[in-house]
């Protein structure tokens, strides 16, 4: 039950960063390059929250 609390918690999160970071690539004002740190950000809070969430049981 907590991992599948988990999991659907992480999907949410996760679906939310996607979605924004898409949204950012839609304007014709915005190239890749500069939503390209946004990508990074995103990548790195997302391997975080997977990290934190089913490897790090201390």
């Amino acid at each position: 039950m907590n991992k599948l609390v988990t999991l659907i918690g992480l999907s949410f999160a996760i679906f939310f960063l996607v979605g924004l970071a898409t949204t950012l690539t839609k304007s014709m004002m915005i190239g890749f390059f500069d939503v390209l740190p946004v990508y990074i950000l995103m990548i790195l809070a997302i391997s975080m929250m997977l990290y934190e969430a089913f490897f790090d049981k201390k």
